[in-house]
């Protein structure tokens, strides 16, 4: 096929699916980016060196994982007072490099452009500057691994461009992995040693996959679902959840059942498609290759599992003082998230549950109550509160109650990391909008919440029609809702300091003349080791999320989502 007749059908078969625009481009897009619990973390670490003076850090993966995506996404977030310097290009010698450094940061290059003093001292004097404006200079070198040793040394003397007390300019090496080995040679130790993070992003895994996929079709119009689940596994199994790859496959075999005129991926269809893109038969792969792919995966499957049911165990005791259940052996072929978040039991049933096969017939015979209105009323409930309907609108009428709305695009794992029920958006065959309300979660099923009813659902029929889209109620502990960071004084710090003081068990003493009410140092690094133990996003900041975490821990006698089945005693 011709690449002008490719480019034609493409651009026809989003017309065809119902998209705005072709979803699976291999273009880096901001918009596209599926913040995996691997994207999470490594964009955690990025923002991390950013905010923390004279952060040096290293973030590696393979070709085709995201880094790139990763970095659009962190321009997006970058503070106001920072000024951003991107290399792309690894084919610079040190003084081109010094000089494409002045160039992305606006500054003038001095006369004698040759000289690596002379464009040295230029740099240095706006990073002096830079500081006494209170601004921040950071420095992004993508693709570091090509870069000639010569010019990583040059890297390395940047860092001595520092004050009394704080370095300049903030250094982010991305890479791939052969980056690692090169920092591991004799001559680079004085640059590997200067590096206070790193970082590896791995593949998606087979769960991630499958959300990646959806998410991806939600964000470029979709209203129903184009991929069966069947043909999210057979793209994992092929593309070994590496997105760019994920992404050729998946747009070939959206062509392919364009010119077929079928509505559905299938894992057929996928197959065929990876064929092309690979320029074989993917089903002749040697089996000693298909056995290592499904022990990695098994391997990568369990330790999802275990971290995730101690995040569980985590959050409905944080002393520690229960252990989890024996495991079954898993079923042939799960792979839920939910699956590990709570793999010792079946959600909580209120009297009078219905187990539901067909979640879609549900959706269809109870369309009357999954309207916004009925899913707001059943969550207030939970929290011993009114909804009244009328022109207030929830989240305001929930404030009158000392509660708030946390409204998030994410992942049944999240959600049972916060531990609160949630209204649900889920989208049925037709693109029709339902909201339900998710009251229980267990292993591998759930109990949504439809008008007065409850029903028993699995999560792998629920998967099918929920895009990640979720809100819930929280009850802030604070005078005002607000995000607490390093160097911040307010009087609800202390609530902050005592309140992780009761958690961690032991006290959180001030080390600043300024008091209790000051976020100094040493309670950012216990906020830090708070979320890492948590498995929340590590910025040493305390947002709504990790807030929502804490009061599960302080136990303010919220509603839960997880259940005791979760746990069992010693």
């Amino acid at each position: 096929m011709s690449n002008a007749r490719s480019r034609t059908l493409s651009l026809m078969y989003t017309s065809y699916f119902g998209l705005n625009e072709k979803p699976f481009s291999i273009t880096p897009n901001p918009r596209y980016l599926y913040m995996s619990e691997r994207h999470t973390e490594a964009l955690a670490h990025l923002i991390y060196g950013i905010k923390d003076s004279g952060g040096f850090i290293q973030l590696t993966g393979e070709v085709g994982t995201g880094k790139t995506t990763l970095i659009r996404g962190l321009l997006q977030r970058l503070p106001d007072n920072a000024d951003v310097a991107l290399i792309l290009n690894p084919q610079l010698s040190a003084t081109e490099f010094l000089a494409a450094i002045l160039e992305e940061l606006g500054i003038e290059l001095p006369a004698d452009k040759s000289s690596l003093k002379a464009l040295t001292d230029a740099l240095n004097v706006f990073l002096l500057d830079n500081y006494s404006k209170g601004r921040r200079t950071i420095l992004i070198v993508d693709e570091a691994q090509n870069f000639a040793v010569d010019v990583l040394e040059q890297i390395r003397l940047l860092t001595n461009l520092e004050t009394a007390k704080h370095k300049l300019l903030q250094i982010t090496l991305i890479g791939q992995p052969e980056l690692r080995t090169m920092l591991a040679r004799n001559d680079l130790r004085q640059l590997a040693q200067r590096i206070t993070a790193r970082y590896h992003l791995e593949p998606l895994g087979q769960d991630d996959t499958e959300v990646y996929v959806q998410h991806r079709l939600k964000v470029a119009g979709a209203t129903r679902p184009i991929f069966s689940k069947a043909a999210c596994r057979e793209l994992f199994r092929l593309s070994g959840g590496v997105p760019r790859i994920i992404n050729v496959i998946a747009d070939r075999a959206l062509l392919g059942a364009f010119t077929s005129e079928e509505a559905l991926i299938t894992p057929a269809l996928v197959r065929r498609a990876a064929a092309e893109v690979y320029g074989e038969d993917p089903d002749f792969e040697p089996a000693w290759k298909v056995a290592l792919r499904v022990a990695a995966v098994a391997g990568v499957a369990a330790l999802f599992i275990g971290a995730a049911v101690f995040t569980a165990m985590r959050l409905l005791d944080p002393a520690g003082t229960t252990r989890v259940a024996e495991l079954p052996a898993p079923a042939a072929g799960g792979n839920s998230p939910a699956a590990a978040a709570g793999a010792t039991g079946t959600a909580a049933m209120p009297a009078g549950t219905v187990a539901i096969d067909d979640f879609a017939a549900l959706l269809a015979e109870q369309a009357e109550f999954t309207n916004t209105a009925s899913a707001f009323a059943g969550l207030f409930a939970l929290w011993n509160v009114t909804y009244t309907p009328g022109p207030q609108t929830a989240c305001d009428q929930a404030q009158a109650y000392q509660l708030s709305c946390f409204y998030r695009q994410g992942s049944i794992s999240q959600i049972a990391l916060l531990n609160r029920p949630a209204i649900l958006t889920v989208q049925d065959a037709i693109g029709a909008k339902h909201q339900v309300l998710l009251t229980s979660l267990g292993a591998g099923d759930a109990v949504v919440s439809i008008g007065d009813r409850s029903y028993r659902v699995q999560l792998a029929d629920l998967s099918q029609y929920w895009f990640g889209e979720y809100l819930l109620l929280w009850r802030p502990q604070i005078s005002t809702e607000k995000t607490f960071s390093a160097g911040m004084t307010d009087p609800d710090v202390a609530w902050l300091r005592d309140s992780l003081a009761t958690i961690q068990g032991r006290p959180i003493e001030p080390i600043d003349a300024r008091g209790a009410n000051y976020f100094d140092t040493e309670l950012e690094a216990r906020v830090r080791d708070y979320q890492i133990d948590r498995r929340l996003t590590v910025d040493g900041t305390v947002g709504q999320q990790t807030q929502i975490v804490m009061n599960s821990d302080l136990d303010i006698g919220a509603p839960r989502l997880l259940t005791p089945q979760l746990v069992r005693a010693n």
